[in-house]
C-alpha cells in the first residue's frame, strides 16, 4: 500500500500542478491557450463533406463544403494567406472547387477568392450590395448549388450593406458571416454599418430559422467554433436586448480602428486580386 499511496500522491500533485500551470498560461497567454482548446469541426457524411479551417492572425473561419456524390465543393470566406492550404485540402479530398464565396466585403483580412480563382478556375461570389467585384453577384433568396447541395442566400445587412447568410435547410446549418457571432455580433461603426438594420436582419432572417440550426460565424476570439439559433436567442448578450437597447450598446462600443482595413478594403473591392502572390 505504501508504494501505491506514494504513486497516487504523485499523480494528485502533478494534476494540481497541471491545473495551476494552465491557469497561469491562460492569464499570461490567453490567445495561445484558446487556440489549443479550439476543437475544429471536420466530418464526412453521405450527404456532406465539411471542414472548418482557421486563420490565426485574423481569427477568421473558412469553411469547405463538398458534395460526396459529384465531388464539387465550395469555400466560404477564404483568407489570402491561407489559400494554398485551403486549395490543398480540396485536392487531398479529391474535390473540385467550383465556387469561392464571401459572406461580405471583409475589413480585417484580404479575401482569398481571387487567388483561388487563379489556382483552380473557380467562380467567385459575393452579394451585389457589397459593392465588390465578383464573377457572380447574389441577392436575397438566390440559391447556390454545387452537386446535390443547395445554399439559400439570406440578406442580413447591418454590419455592412452587403452582408449575407448562407443557409442549408437540408443540412440544418447556416454561415452567418459577421451578422451573428457566438455570443456577439459584428461591429456597426464603419463600412455602412447600422445597428438598427443589423438587429432587424438577425431577428427576421436568422432567429426565425429552426432553433436547432447550427450557426457558423466568420470569426471567433474565444475558442468557440459554432452555436445554434436557440443558444443565441437565449444567450447573446447584445441580440437578446430590445432594439433600442441594442442600438445604444452598439453606438457606445468605442472599438479600435481595424488594423488591416486600409489594406483589406481596396483589395477586397476587386476580389482580393491586389494581393495575389506573384508566384501564383
Amino acid at each position: 500500500m505504501g508504494k501505491l499511496h506514494r504513486f497516487l500522491c504523485t499523480i494528485s500533485n502533478f494534476s494540481t500542478f497541471n491545473h495551476q500551470t494552465q491557469r497561469i498560461l491562460h492569464h499570461h497567454y490567453p490567445t495561445t491557450n484558446v487556440f489549443h482548446r479550439r476543437h475544429f469541426n471536420s466530418y464526412n457524411t453521405s450527404k456532406l463533406v465539411f471542414r472548418q479551417l482557421f486563420d490565426h492572425t485574423s481569427s477568421t473561419y473558412t469553411y469547405l463544403l463538398g458534395c460526396p456524390d459529384t465531388k464539387q465543393c465550395i469555400l466560404i470566406d477564404p483568407v489570402v494567406e491561407q489559400v494554398k492550404r485551403d486549395f490543398q485540402v480540396t485536392q487531398d479530398l479529391r474535390l473540385k472547387l467550383i465556387y469561392a464565396i464571401n459572406t461580405h466585403m471583409h475589413a480585417d483580412h484580404v479575401t482569398g477568392t481571387g487567388y483561388l480563382r487563379v489556382l483552380s478556375g473557380c467562380k467567385t461570389i459575393i452579394s451585389k450590395n457589397s459593392g465588390a467585384d465578383a464573377d457572380i453577384w447574389v441577392k436575397d433568396n438566390d440559391e447556390i448549388v454545387f452537386g446535390n447541395i443547395k445554399l439559400t442566400v439570406l440578406s442580413t445587412p447591418g454590419h455592412t450593406n452587403g452582408c449575407v447568410t448562407y443557409y442549408s435547410k437540408e443540412q440544418g446549418i447556416a454561415f452567418t458571416g459577421d451578422a451573428v457571432l457566438i455570443r456577439g455580433c459584428g461591429r456597426t461603426d464603419f463600412q455602412e454599418g447600422n445597428p438598427r438594420t443589423l438587429y432587424r436582419s438577425v431577428h427576421r432572417k436568422v432567429f426565425t430559422l429552426p432553433e436547432t440550426t447550427v450557426l457558423y460565424p466568420a470569426h471567433d476570439y474565444q475558442g468557440m467554433t459554432s452555436t445554434t439559433v436557440d443558444e443565441e436567442k437565449r444567450l447573446n448578450p447584445r441580440l437578446t436586448k430590445t432594439e433600442d437597447q441594442f442600438v445604444d450598446i452598439m453606438n457606445n462600443l468605442n472599438l479600435e480602428y481595424p488594423t488591416q482595413i486600409d489594406r483589406a478594403l481596396p483589395a477586397n473591392r476587386v476580389c482580393g486580386v491586389h494581393d495575389i502572390p506573384k508566384a501564383a
